[in-house]
């Protein structure tokens, strides 16, 4: 019989409220879908920008076994050296190749699968970071490692529908599955291409959905109204994981692809429940 190895991919962890989802929905979905391999996007897991090394380890001994990130990656000083120190916790691929870190990793599934997984940040809108071409690093990563781990898995970190939608035609039929990160809300275009790779731009988040990005609306709002920096704030309404749960086969051909808004009851004293 086939094997076939399932993959959950948990869109961005925002805040305290987004790990909290993590840690009360995580160890059931891996029970309910036998899930062989966790992957989550932290780069805003602690406060909503960047990823700290505290919560890098706790989701990871929650079950997350692969952490990609974005361009906040470096937002958070103990990370740094981190990054050095573990290889569970990616940053972009297309980054300068002496930063701390790496770009990629090849892990064993549960089911016995070799598995890589990688990270990429766009090009468009991120003023603050000078990444080399995600395209060009995307074909080296498809090029180096199809042939010794078929099922590879591209998380791309970028704010345009359009540059995902490129980058998804480009790696059709070279990765397993590119997945789309940063915009935080969840799109309506998850698909299996006939070359067998799995795509959904925008993967959402995971944390408070009645938000904005899954931060206090009130703040976020005020800072767009009167230009004035107010430092951010986590919001418990309405807490959802969201993300994709995809199936692949030996050869790296995605067999099944689903979107996930699982809804999570929110901590006692919480200013609401889950909707």
């Amino acid at each position: 019989m086939p094997r076939i190895t399932t993959v959950l991919f948990i869109a961005d962890v925002v805040g305290k409220a987004g790990v909290f989802c993590v840690k009360s929905l995580l160890a059931g979905l891996r029970r309910a879908h036998q899930i062989d391999l966790t992957i989550a996007n932290g780069d805003g897991a602690t406060g909503g920008f960047g990823l700290g090394k505290r919560h890098a380890a706790y989701l990871h001994k929650l079950g997350v076994d692969v952490l990609t990130s974005g361009e906040c990656i470096y937002y958070k000083r103990d990370m740094v050296p981190y990054l050095q120190e573990v290889s569970y916790v990616l940053r972009p691929l297309n980054y300068p190749r002496a930063n701390p870190g790496r770009g990629w990793v090849t892990v064993t599934a549960r089911g016995g699968a070799r598995v890589t997984v990688a990270c990429l940040l766009g090009q468009s809108g991120y003023d603050r970071v000078h990444a080399a071409n995600p395209f060009a690093a995307a074909d080296r990563l498809a090029a180096e490692r199809r042939a010794e781990t078929p099922i590879t898995i591209v998380d791309f970190h970028a704010r345009t529908t359009a540059e995902k939608r490129n980058m998804s035609v480009w790696m059709d039929g070279k990765v397993s599955a590119v997945f789309g990160t940063h915009v935080r809300v969840q799109s309506a275009d998850a698909a299996i291409s006939a070359k067998g790779t799995a795509t959904l731009t925008h993967c959402g988040r995971t944390g408070s959905i009645d938000s904005v990005g899954g931060l206090d609306p009130e703040i976020e709002i005020r800072k767009w109204r009167t230009q004035i920096y107010e430092r951010s704030a986590d919001t418990w309404r309405n807490l959802q994981l969201q993300g994709a749960l995809a199936r692949f086969d030996d050869d790296g051909r995605a067999v099944a692809l689903e979107p996930l808004q699982v809804p999570c009851a929110g901590p006692p004293g919480t200013d609401a429940p889950a909707g």
